[in-house]
């Protein structure tokens, strides 16, 4: 294919712009339905009258239609999406960057969506649809699905499709004071719907003191929750910002002052890292913890976004992970500035 898209460059290098602008504005519209020209115009950020040509020529290829309300994609029209998919990757140069980072941070695959997240919210959302795609991919048989939460993994859940298995889904640890929505408990509970599936719940708080800890180690029904994390076959995962993680846990006043002096740039697990992947600091917390990871099939890191490339960084000289999904903004940051 790289071949065949050189070749395109040099004998009608216009050829391919068209057919990328047209692309984007398919997919805005596949993504966006019902959508109108302003909304189009909004997230693509190119010309109205640029846009209003072409949506004339996709309706006229019978790849759109035009209603009342908006713009609606038609079944040829998600044809061709699909078609043009793995194509356009190429074109765009995120084939050819996610090899370099499969190579840079030693991970068995990458996956990154156009775009960045800390922008345009869709974006986030292509990362759970990514997230999805995948699972769907790989499971082939019953499975226990352990969920952190954030707002990645809500759009993760929000995303959900059956994956024609029995799953089971539970949350990697307890709460961390957030919104509910973003809750881990939450979160596994939409999956389960979503896919017809079951899940557990993890009513305790993140983090807890040494002596709470102790007591609610031994409740039986946490006990018994805490037996399906520890022994899931998948982990689905973000990465947290340290001090801002610090900031919603409501960390006390000498840690962040720790974490601040010892250079903590990322949090998962409880854990906090510096930008070369150690350890500096851990939270008491019940649920999954590092070395757990090893014994899973798939560890499956989501996360995006220019801000979060230090993090995302940070972490993934863990080597814990088989399998990072996020957008292209991070990854191009993360070439470019951090992994030296």
């Amino acid at each position: 294919m790289k071949e065949l898209i050189q070749l395109q460059k040099v004998i009608y290098p216009d050829l391919l712009k068209v057919m990328h602008k047209r692309y984007t504005i398919l997919y805005t519209i596949y993504l966006f339905e019902t959508i109108g020209r302003r909304g189009i115009v909004d997230h693509t950020k190119m010309p109205e009258r640029y846009v209003r040509n072409e949506m004339e020529h996709l309706q006229e290829q019978g790849l759109i239609q035009v209603t009342t309300k908006g713009m609606v994609i038609t079944e040829e029209g998600k044809s061709i999406i699909e078609q043009l998919h793995a194509f356009i990757r190429e074109l765009s140069g995120l084939t050819t960057l996610e090899a370099k980072l499969e190579q840079m941070m030693d991970v068995e695959k990458v996956i990154i969506v156009a775009g960045d997240s800390d922008k345009e919210t869709f974006v986030k959302q292509e990362l759970g649809r990514a997230a999805v795609a995948f699972l769907k991919e790989i499971i082939k048989k019953d499975v226990t699905i352990a969920v952190t939460g954030g707002t990645t993994m809500a759009s993760v859940a929000n995303a959900m499709v059956p994956l024609n298995v029995k799953c089971l889904f539970v949350p990697a640890r307890g709460g961390v004071g957030e919104k509910v929505e973003n809750q881990a408990n939450t979160i596994v509970a939409k999956m389960a719907k979503a896919e017809k599936g079951d899940y557990r719940l993890l009513h305790v708080p993140d983090p807890l003191s040494e002596t709470l800890y102790q007591t609610i180690i031994n409740e039986p029904s946490i006990a018994e929750t805490l037996s399906y994390i520890k022994n899931a076959s998948i982990v689905l995962h973000g990465i947290g910002e340290a001090l801002a993680m610090a900031e919603r846990r409501k960390t006390d006043d000498h840690i962040v002052e720790k974490l601040t002096s010892e250079k903590a740039v990322s949090e998962a697990f409880g854990y906090y890292f510096n930008r070369e992947g150690e350890i500096v600091h851990k939270v008491r917390t019940i649920g999954i913890q590092l070395e757990d990871l090893a014994s899973t099939d798939y560890v499956i890191t989501v996360a995006g976004g220019k801000s979060k490339a230090q993090a995302i960084a940070s972490f993934m000289k863990q080597r814990k992970n088989d399998v990072l999904i996020t957008d292209e903004a991070a990854a191009t940051e993360i070439v470019n500035q951090y992994l030296i």
